[in-house]
């Protein structure tokens, strides 16, 4: 028998959308000779569906999509395997199940609900979802299918040094004596997880001595962008077939015969950039838009983000805007310039000055007797994010912001100013990662000046103004961020670990600690790092804690 990986980009809530990619994908696999074609979890309707789960309408489309999946597969000649919610059983406590369907020639032949539900980092299963109570053997074609859900097969003892759940799905399966295991998943990308998958799932293999056959979901939803790199092993873990990453693709996975195994593994640089890419497209698409404006500064910073979106959305709808103020330097705008030639992009100058000046005029009296500080250099900031807020009303163009994880992480960034926009595309890249991304961009030509690369990192708020004015240098300070952002170590264990002085760290905690109510109105990032800031990152404001 030969399965059919069918890895597709389904969007929140399109149940028209999904349908006709799901049967789309059905009807090309069953040409290949696919007798039995894998979709995503929670396919028919989109990953994470959050509180759209608690309205009944949206449950009852649900249901009517799996009646209307049903019959149509009367007329495929593959059977199709896909997730997708249901209503819970009334005694449940919950309003859904998170459901596996097996249809073959318009008949229902299986269900499998997910039984390990996480409730961590970005995940909230648990407040929407009922678990399964039981796993069964699912009979098909000759073979004996142990059908699993994504998390349902992260629990493995023989792999995590700690597990998160008393049970394991994997286990109780495996006493059923299956032939294979198959899981439908949809997991998030961060830095290093499509390895980690693939070595959990090849441990499990080879443990079992089972082959697996894994679909996962790609595409961006909101700040959570999927990677696809579904794949198929056999029993010793060894590669049967691979999909891409970060694209949708349908691979032919035979179950005994091992077939061409393609697609290289990406560097870090290379997963992250193309994570961005496809993040920053599905964002800007999947909320009805096709273009974008963005402020172009001459830094780094923002010219890594006009790169990325100009990938994403083509060079015709991206519009850059250079706002010098009289703090400016002239290279800046000139190195604007060139990277807007190199990609083609439109680059429009609007200078800020004048209106900075009316706003010192109409703040004069109130500001008389004060010194000249960061109000009047966050005012800068504010006046070019209302020219950009202008901007994307004017011609329906969403703004994306410029910061980094770094400028995040500290608070050197301005509420209603440089944090205006729609979409944070670099908010998960500390400063010292989004030049390896610049460096990797240039790799073969170049694309950014390396006048951008070289020049000292400076907001150009105040004249000669450097970043290490207010913040230890980048290789100083990110390694601290990552440690108390990323891993949640302590002062304590970062002045020992790191070796770095108790003032810097202490220093570097409290900003982290005092931005918070910067973050939580920042606009969403995309998650490309195990812990980002957003839905899976969550501290309160009020709160006075140095730990």
């Amino acid at each position: 028998m030969n399965l059919a990986l069918a890895q597709i980009n389904p969007t929140v809530g399109d149940f028209k959308g999904n349908l006709a990619l799901i049967l789309d994908r059905a009807q090309r696999a069953g040409a290949l000779g696919a007798r039995l074609t894998l979709f995503p979890e929670l396919a028919v309707c989109g990953y994470p569906p959050a509180d759209l789960l608690d309205k009944p309408a949206f449950l009852a489309q649900c249901a009517a999509s799996v009646e209307y999946l049903q019959e149509a597969s009367a007329s495929l000649s593959t059977a199709i395997l896909f997730g997708v919610a249901l209503p819970a059983p009334a005694d449940s406590g919950k309003r859904a199940v998170n459901a596996a369907i097996l249809l073959d020639k318009g008949r229902v032949l299986f269900q499998q609900n997910k039984m390990l539900l996480p409730f961590y980092d970005v995940f909230d299963e648990q407040r929407y979802f009922a678990p399964a109570t039981e796993q069964r053997v699912c009979e098909f074609e000759g073979e004996r299918l142990a059908i699993t859900i994504c998390e349902d097969a992260w629990n493995d003892k023989n792999f995590w040094p700690r597990r998160l759940y008393p049970v394991d799905p994997i286990e109780d399966l495996m006493r059923q004596q299956p032939t294979m295991l198959v899981n439908i998943s949809a997991s998030p990308f961060w830095t290093g997880k499509p390895t980690t998958r693939q070595n959990m799932f090849a441990a499990i293999a080879r443990h079992h001595r089972i082959p697996v056959f894994l679909v996962n979901q790609v595409g961006g939803n909101d700040s959570l962008v999927f990677d696809g790199s579904s794949f198929a092993l056999d029993a010793t873990g060894a590669p049967l077939a691979q999909a891409a990453s970060f694209a949708e693709d349908l691979v032919l996975a035979p179950v005994v015969a091992p077939a061409a195994v393609s697609h290289a593994a990406q560097s870090d640089a290379e997963a992250i950039y193309y994570a961005l890419v496809l993040g920053t497209r599905d964002y800007v698409r999947k909320t009805g838009f096709q273009k974008v404006v963005l402020g172009l500064s001459g830094g780094i910073d923002s010219a890594l983000v006009a790169v990325i979106a100009c990938e994403a959305l083509g060079a015709e709808n991206l519009l850059a805007i250079g706002m010098p103020s009289q703090y400016s330097s002239t290279g800046s705008i000139d190195d604007s310039r060139e990277l807007a030639h190199n990609l083609g992009i439109r680059f429009e100058i609007l200078p800020i000055e004048p209106l900075y000046r009316q706003f010192e005029s109409s703040l004069e009296t109130l500001f008389a007797s004060t010194i000249h500080d960061q109000t009047e250099e966050n005012l800068q900031s504010r006046i070019r994010g209302t020219l950009l807020m202008a901007l994307s009303n004017k011609f329906s163009s969403l703004v994306l912001t410029t910061g980094n994880k770094s400028e995040m992480s500290v608070g050197y960034c301005t509420l209603y100013g440089d944090m205006v926009g729609a979409l944070a595309v670099i908010g998960d890249l500390l400063k010292t990662r989004v030049y390896q991304l610049a460096r990797w961009i240039n790799r073969d030509r170049e694309i950014i000046p390396a006048a951008i690369l070289a020049k000292e990192p400076s907001a150009e708020l105040r004249p000669g103004q450097r970043d290490t004015d207010s913040l230890p240098p980048y290789d100083i300070l990110d390694p601290i961020l990552e440690a108390c952002v990323e891993r949640y170590e302590s002062t304590e264990q970062i002045i020992e670990n790191y070796g770095f002085s108790r003032s810097i760290v202490e220093k570097v905690v409290r900003l982290v600690e005092r931005t918070e109510y910067k973050r939580q109105q920042a606009a969403p990032v995309l998650k490309v790092t195990s812990k980002s800031f957003g839905t899976g990152r969550r501290f309160p404001i009020a709160a006075r804690t140095q730990v």
